[in-house]
């Protein structure tokens, strides 16, 4: 079978390893933005998860030609009504360090005695024609009252995880891997990867041949 081309849609060198090493042994060949020339822009502007990693998805496969793969994640709180959600990375303003997040979430978060958070992921992949597949993954946990540990990255010094017992920012890559919102959704794409490649077969537009007119 001739390998498929699916480009993720970021230029992130550790996600294109990370999604090689996952669909190893599968006739497809990842590529990442970084593999191509300058597409415009794609704005995260969607109202939830599922509609930012369905635009990157699907606009990054219209302007390159090839089915592409997003994700979009971030951290629902129960007693702020799922804020900060689609605006997790960006909580206290554009260009917010993690510690501006973290800062803010606590101080929303002075005095309330529900602490229910769960961090949430949605892969989309989509072909240049706008079809989509869809990922989801979850894990649920607690806000703690003051950052643990300096691993990870975003809310992972405030997210403690039941199944771990620790916080994410104190498990190593490999334990956050197992049970994290990404991994999760990465877990069920690998697990449905055969059937996603019939699926792109089937669904990728086909060049036709012609003969030219003299």
């Amino acid at each position: 079978m001739k390998k498929m081309i699916l480009v993720l849609a970021t230029g992130n060198p550790g996600k294109k390893r990370e999604l090689m090493a996952m669909l190893e042994g599968f006739p497809v060949e990842i590529r990442n933005l970084s593999d191509f020339g300058p597409i415009p822009e794609i704005k995260e502007d969607g109202a939830t998860f599922d509609d930012n990693a369905y635009k990157k998805a699907s606009l990054t496969a219209r302007y390159l030609g090839f089915a592409a793969m997003a994700d979009d994640s971030g951290l629902e709180v129960a007693a702020l009504d799922g804020a900060p959600g689609v605006h997790s990375a960006r909580y206290a303003g554009d260009n917010a360090s993690d510690g501006a997040n973290n800062e803010k979430l606590l101080a929303a978060m002075e005095g309330v005695e529900n602490r229910k958070a769960a961090f949430k992921c949605v892969i989309s992949i989509a072909v240049p024609t706008g079809q989509a597949l869809t990922y989801e993954g979850s894990c649920e946990g607690d806000i703690l009252r003051e950052p643990r540990g300096d691993k990870g990255f975003g809310y992972d010094p405030l997210f403690f995880c039941p199944e771990l017992q620790k916080t994410f920012g104190e498990a190593d890559l490999e334990e956050k891997g197992r049970v994290s919102h990404r991994g999760r959704a990465l877990t069920e794409v690998r697990r449905e990867f055969d059937k996603i490649l019939v699926w792109l077969e089937q669904n990728m537009p086909r060049l036709e041949k012609f003969d030219c007119v003299r």
